[in-house]
Order: structure tokens, then sequence, then C-alpha cells
């Protein structure tokens, strides 16, 4: 199963993060879903997951997710990835800067089935917000 976990993953990255087929979440996600680090304004569930990707979809309308490693455990999967987009419209309160932005994070999807139950993200959003030029970023 562990196989097909990752390949579920790779596959919404691919198809929903990537291609933009927001609609397509419910394939991959329960509606009754739980998001263990919710974006601020971020609703329950399915809706509230799709709601989100969609606006991070409006934000960063060229988004990139590339899978650069995973691993399974049970019914567990952690995948390490990059974002990578241009910020192109409102993101959590901070207006277009048309700057890009180059991501890592990581991510622990729960499988129920070939269901996922349970996700927890965790992202560089300071370095992300550096890059978007709302915290300046360090120097010597």
């Amino acid at each position: 199963m562990s196989d097909i976990h990752k390949a579920r993953v790779r596959d919404f990255l691919a198809r929903v993060l990537t291609g933009g087929d927001i609609d397509a979440t419910g394939e991959y996600f329960a509606v009754d879903m739980v998001e263990e680090v919710p974006l601020p304004g971020q609703g329950p569930g399915l809706n509230g997951l799709k709601e989100t990707l969609a606006r991070i979809r409006s934000a960063f309308p060229d988004s990139t997710w590339t899978v650069e490693e995973q691993i399974a455990e049970g019914d567990k999967v952690l995948t390490r990835f990059v974002w990578t987009g241009t910020h192109r419209g409102e993101f959590l309160g901070i207006p277009a800067t048309q700057r890009p932005i180059n991501v890592w994070g990581m991510v622990i999807d729960q499988f129920s089935g070939d269901t996922i139950v349970s996700t927890r993200i965790l992202m560089d959003t300071f370095g992300m917000m550096m890059q978007l030029g709302v915290i300046p970023a360090g120097g010597a």
C-alpha cells in the first residue's frame, strides 16, 4: 500500500496543485478530512481545503509543486517538496508583488484505504515572506 499511497500524493500534487484541477481534490481527500495546520481563514473539511487551494492558485497561478523525496510507513506518507510560482494575486492579505517564490516544505498525509483523511503541511513561510518582500532579508 505504501507505493500506492506515495503515487496518490504525487498525482495530487501534479494534477491539483500544479495542474490547477481544484475540483479533483475530492478524488484524493475524504469529505471530513482534517487539516492539522490550516492556513488562516481555512474552513473545515474538504470544502475548506478546496477554497484554500483555489485562493492559493489565484494568488500563484503558475504554481509548480515538485516532489523531492517521499517516505511511507503504515498509513502515512511524508513528502518533501518544492513550491515555485509568481505572486500575482492577494495571498494572506498581501497584495500581489509579482515576485517569484521558491519554497521548500513537507507534508504528512494519513490514509484510510486510498483516501487522505488527515494532512499536516509545514513550509518555510518565513523564507517565503522574505521572498515576497514582506520581511526584510537579512544581510551583512
